[in-house]
């Protein structure tokens, strides 16, 4: 299957690597399609027209604001539509494509290396085909759930933004050691390698966050002292907040 991306910002970069393979690009930014291409052996285009002619499945990874000017441009040779757009539901890909097999991702930067998490929106089948072969592509990216499209943005709060949350935990924690005395590289080397085995330790578990925090943190100890800080720090609230803010934004 032919990918061809509407736009080579940053999620679409990492998409590419994540896939490994030649693609077909345009961008806004002519040397950003190019450098793209050139890294992963595809051809980079000077309009979108010429990438939606040529690809088997476009994948839209401009700004949500430009899908109908986008739309106007490709329509008329796209194939299949996929969608990365955030706050674009179903049914607006659906307005913008009138008649063309439609579908919407939203991936996290993980893919890059093939770690991350995509959420697609559920839909009816269009072409049985076609529906499994662009499923099968982004779920070579990672873990592929699939959501009601009206979950899809509450999705995208937790894991399309949680990269960034995860990496600001990191460096707050290694600030902490660095306060400490710890030299800040080490420290690094300590906080990112206990995430990425915690990470892998909770999927071995099952996704029980409790059972593994019970079995480091035994009652009146040192790690339930720092719990019971955090707690009060208003951890919990913080990342509430923060969904809510996300979703606010996208109304």
């Amino acid at each position: 299957m032919q990918i061809g991306l509407i736009g080579c910002g940053n999620m679409a970069r990492a998409l590419a690597r994540g896939w490994g393979r030649p693609l077909l690009c345009a961008d806004p930014i002519v040397e950003r399609a190019r450098s793209l291409a050139e890294e992963l052996g595809g051809q980079a285009f000077d309009s979108n027209a010429e990438v939606a002619a040529r690809a088997d499945v476009i994948v839209l990874c401009h700004k949500p604001a430009q899908l109908q000017g986008v739309a106007r441009e490709v329509a008329g040779e796209a194939k299949a539509i996929a969608s990365i757009l955030a706050a674009t539901s179903l049914a607006a890909l659906h307005d913008a494509y009138p008649g063309k097999p439609v579908y919407r991702f939203i991936p996290s930067l993980p893919v890059e290396v093939r770690q991350g998490a995509v959420v697609q929106a559920a839909a009816a089948e269009q072409d049985a085909s076609l529906d499994g072969a662009v499923r099968d592509l982004f779920a070579e990216l990672g873990t592929l759930v699939v959501l009601d499209d009206s979950l899809v943005d509450v999705a995208m709060g937790l894991m399309s933004c949680g990269p960034a949350y995860v990496a600001l935990v990191a460096e707050a924690q290694v600030d902490a050691g660095v306060r400490r005395g710890i030299p800040a590289a080490q420290g690094a080397e300590l906080v990112v390698q206990t995430l990425a085995g915690t990470a892998e330790l909770l999927r071995r578990r099952g996704n029980d966050t409790v059972a593994v925090r019970r079995e480091v943190a035994s009652p009146g100890g040192l790690t339930a002292r720092g719990l019971d800080a955090l707690e009060r720090a208003g951890l919990r609230s913080a990342f509430s907040e923060a969904l809510d803010a996300v979703l606010g934004a996208g109304r």
